[in-house]
């Protein structure tokens, strides 16, 4: 069972995507057979694919560029 995946939708955030009906359908048999929802399922493999951390870098556009 996935440690970080919530089954309540209290903390959870609606989200609208558009994914071919036939992974649909594949995640929803494999849902079943790891006696997930849906939701847990795509929240245990994003965990899987997604870094541990993303860090994300302000650019700085004050600093001048040398174009020489």
């Amino acid at each position: 069972m996935c440690n970080n995946c919530s089954m309540s939708t209290k903390n959870n955030q609606r989200v609208t995507i558009f994914i071919n009906p036939a992974i649909v359908t594949q995640a929803r048999v494999q849902a079943v057979v790891e006696k997930l929802t849906l939701t847990a399922l795509i929240e245990k493999a994003l965990l899987i694919y997604l870094p541990k951390e993303t860090i994300i870098k302000k650019v700085d556009t004050t600093e001048s560029v040398d174009q020489t």
